[in-house]
């Protein structure tokens, strides 16, 4: 065929109307899927965890137990988490300090170091003295949650906890062979070599 003989029909009006139809239907179903993924998100963001959190040179000091968090934004743990956090911010905030560090931000590297931190979300519990009581790693339930920071504010052993309850554990700085990262997933990085 040749180009010279391609001819494009003429546009009719039920060719037309249909082409607006489809130009509208296109139109409805973007806007729907947006706002249907829109809606699908968690109405809580960690950032909006972060904006309540308490600043760690304030908890340190108050003399109140403290919950740290160790996350990161592109943690979908973390994200998940993150409505049941907020609301155990506001109902415990009175009597237990939350402090919110992202493990993307080399500011915290010192405390990122310090505890060890090698999988997020990792959350370290510390009494009124700033002594290492507790920590998990990984998606918790917030009854867990809750019952670690009731004990922690009663002073008593944290129920769900992998620091020994014998009060005498603590955490020391650790050798820089033994430093693993947060994207390391516990593997040091000596040992994938």
């Amino acid at each position: 065929m040749n180009p010279e003989q391609i001819t494009i029909p003429p546009l009719t009006a039920s060719n037309q109307l249909r082409n607006l139809l489809v130009a509208i239907a296109a139109i409805v179903l973007t806007t729907a899927l947006f706002f249907g993924f829109q809606v699908q998100q968690s109405s809580t963001s960690l950032d909006a965890v972060a904006a309540a959190a308490s600043p760690i040179d304030e908890a340190l000091a108050n003399g109140k137990p403290t919950t740290i968090e160790f996350y990161a934004d592109w943690c979908s743990s973390c994200q998940s988490m993150a409505a049941d956090n907020l609301s155990l911010e506001k109902e415990y905030s009175d009597r237990m300090n939350f402090v919110m560090l992202n493990v993307d931000n080399t500011k915290w590297l010192p405390e990122v170091t310090k505890y060890r931190v090698d999988g997020i979300p990792r959350f370290i519990f510390l009494d009124r003295e700033n002594k290492a009581i507790g920590d998990t790693t990984g998606a918790i339930p917030r009854e867990i949650m809750a019952a670690n920071i009731e004990a922690a504010i009663a002073n008593q052993p944290l129920p769900h906890n992998s620091i020994s309850s014998d009060r005498t554990s603590s955490i020391t700085e650790p050798k820089a062979a033994d430093i693993s990262q947060p994207r390391d997933h516990g593997k040091k990085l000596s040992s994938i070599n």
